[in-house]
């Protein structure tokens, strides 16, 4: 078997885009990824083009070679942008692999070791008794573990950080006492804190509150991690950015956090979150995988968690607290992963167990897409 051509979709899906990407083979099977560098599409569509030169006509059964190839034929290896590339690959080259095989992607990295996925759903009310309500109402659906998000995130403009920390720890301690402490109960602060401001956070609530703190910080330098963990006893969940194996290094082996937040859409793919995964077990963190994208993201992301041992939950974007559907109407997938409850079944059809409507695909246009460029109230430029 052959690689005959490589062709990405940098595809507007009515919030953002989203790109897919397709790689046909001389046998007539066909394997479909997905990048997950959103707001930079394009970037990665350059990178494809690169990786395209020299793909057509290898064997895409030879996934770890081929990632290999990707990732050293450069100088200037490694970033974002090539990973990004990289994952979209490799996950269409899974998905051709199980097809030809006849088999799920789940058996192509040790068979499953679950039957369906846990998953987490978020509340996007802002903070007062709207997110108490929201919450209750997820539990009653099902769910037992709950992502809430801080005061003024929904602000498109102004981010205040000062601001937010005292009104939000209010508001958690307050759904933690409605809500009881059955509930796994955690927050996603985008790392738009820093390290006082995070440690000024946690510190205004008491122990227990919080099962995890997602991302509270920026990640560029570990030590500044270490810093804030010597401050609080909350868990973290961080590794949506990473773009290796090598990013999580440090995190892991230093004994930072205790939830990889790994993204395998971003990080290399399959392949690499393989490596991760492992490598995170002999260190006991759990993986909470990275789920903000469309059902090609999904369905990997089922197979990825179904196979490894030390799964917590997967992070759901289709929950009736946030309503996200992006390729989710059926209108471009007409195959993809439903949520049963508050978990997915894994899927059983050979390779990914996704089907894409390529003629649908075509009819949409690429549209440019910035996330909101948040300042503070004297001018200054923060993180979104």
């Amino acid at each position: 078997m052959k690689i005959t051509n490589i062709i990405p979709y940098p595809t507007w899906v009515g919030t953002r885009n989203q790109l897919i990407v397709k790689v046909e083979t001389d046998e007539g099977i066909y394997g479909w990824g997905e990048s997950g560098l959103s707001g930079r599409e394009k970037a990665v569509v350059g990178a494809l083009e690169h990786f395209r030169e020299f793909l057509i006509g290898r064997d895409p059964m030879a996934i770890g070679a081929l990632w290999q190839e990707m990732y050293r034929s450069q100088y200037f290896e490694g970033g974002r942008v090539l990973t990004a590339a990289m994952s979209a690959l490799d996950l269409a080259f899974h998905d051709i692999k199980g097809k030809a095989l006849g088999v799920p992607v789940y058996e192509l990295l040790g068979g499953k070791q679950r039957d369906h996925i846990p998953t987490f759903a978020t509340v996007r009310g802002p903070c007062g008794p709207q997110m108490i309500d929201q919450a209750k109402e997820l539990m009653e659906l099902g769910w037992n573990a709950i992502r809430l998000f801080p005061h003024g995130h929904e602000n498109p403009q102004i981010f205040e950080p000062r601001a937010s920390i005292a009104e939000t720890a209010k508001w958690c301690v307050k759904t933690r006492e409605a809500l009881g402490d059955e509930v796994v109960l955690g927050i996603d602060y985008h790392h738009r804190l820093s390290v006082a401001e995070a440690a000024s956070y946690c510190q205004k609530m008491p122990s227990g509150t919080l099962d995890f703190l997602e991302e509270p910080i920026r990640d560029e330098t570990p030590e500044a991690y270490e810093a804030l963990r010597r401050m609080t006893d909350i868990p973290f969940a961080i590794g949506e950015e990473f773009a290796s194996k090598w990013q999580f290094l440090p995190y892991i082996e230093r004994d930072i956090h205790q939830f990889n937040r790994i993204d395998i859409c971003n990080v290399g793919g399959l392949t690499e979150s393989m490596k991760v995964a492992g490598w995170s077990e002999a260190h006991y963190v759990d993986v909470m995988p990275h789920n903000p994208l469309g059902p090609i993201c999904t369905a990997a992301t089922l197979h990825f968690s179904a196979a490894v041992p030390n799964f917590s939950w997967l992070e759901t974007r289709a929950s009736p607290g946030e309503l996200y559907n992006g390729f989710g109407d059926g209108s471009i997938f007409p195959v993809q992963p439903q949520l049963r409850g508050a978990v997915y079944d894994v899927p059983t059809a050979p390779g990914l167990g996704v089907e894409v409507d390529e003629e649908a695909v075509k009819r949409q246009t690429f549209k440019f897409w910035e996330a909101p460029h948040l300042r503070r109230n004297d001018g200054s430029v923060t993180n979104w």
